[in-house]
């Protein structure tokens, strides 16, 4: 048995997407676009390892995230699988079709975070440890809001709290997830970008309202010399929650790659 804590949305037969949320998130972070806009779909959402509802346990490394993602594939997938990565979940689908390209028919990388500058994530490291919990549930929201969640709807910002916050020990809010995973994730982003095989079509999307970008220019010369025309690179007007900024749009571009 897997690890990791699997949301299902969907047909229990039909077209899969394996959705990979990004650091801190969680799975069910996917359920309004899957049920809302992709219900023909069977997607499955895991809370990666150190997230969510799944295990936390070292090692913390996309090797690691990998063969959590084989062992999910393996059981519920008949062949291989479309597979939506959002910003780290979109460096751990690389890193997948990477390491298995037999069970990664096509990848859509929404604003993925790779090969990030060491310093950039020094900071962010630092200030996830400073503010790892919270008073109460205005102020965990309006660190959302300050973070990506800007233009989301209101009903979307609530559902992931709902499920996303909880009393921590010391009766406090912090968020469903393990710290010490979360910082040791931060610094796997720092790693050299690895590509995906030059055979698999690739789709990027680049939120263009994050300064400074996740997505380099770099990693997109990289990419086009890799790919070719196996590449599309989209530049959406949105901020970081690409999925739940852009549900309409992104459903549109899942849907257009089967």
């Amino acid at each position: 048995m897997s690890d990791l804590y699997v949301h299902r949305f969907g047909p229990a037969t039909g077209p899969m997407v394996l959705a990979l949320h990004g650091l801190t998130g969680h799975g069910k972070r996917w359920e309004d676009l899957a049920t809302g806009h992709l219900p023909q779909f069977r997607v499955l959402a895991p809370d990666l390892r150190g997230h969510g509802r799944s295990t936390s346990l070292p090692p913390w490394n996309f090797e690691t995230v990998v063969a959590d993602l084989v062992e999910v594939l393996r059981a519920e997938a008949d062949g291989p699988v479309v597979v939506v990565g959002h910003s780290f979940g979109g460096a751990c689908a690389v890193h997948l079709a990477c390491l298995h390209p037999e069970l990664v028919r096509r990848l859509v990388l929404l604003d993925p975070a790779i090969e990030l500058e060491p310093e950039r994530l020094n900071e962010i490291a630092l200030s996830t440890l400073a503010s790892a919990d919270y008073d109460d549930v205005a102020s965990a929201r309006q660190e959302m809001l300050e973070t990506g969640w800007c233009n989301v709807e209101p009903r979307l910002l609530d559902a992931d709290i709902a499920e996303h916050l909880i009393h921590t020990a010391d009766g406090r809010l912090g968020w469903r997830m393990s710290l010490p995973a979360v910082n040791s994730y931060w610094g796997q982003l720092a790693r050299q970008a690895v590509l995906p095989p030059p055979e698999l079509p690739t789709v990027v999307v680049q939120a263009m309202k994050v300064d400074p970008p996740f997505v380099s220019s770099e990693f997109r010369a990289a990419l086009t010399e890799r790919l070719g025309s196996g590449l599309t690179v989209l530049e959406w007007d949105c901020h970081h929650m690409v999925a739940q900024e852009c549900p309409a749009q992104t459903a549109a571009l899942v849907s257009s790659v089967f």
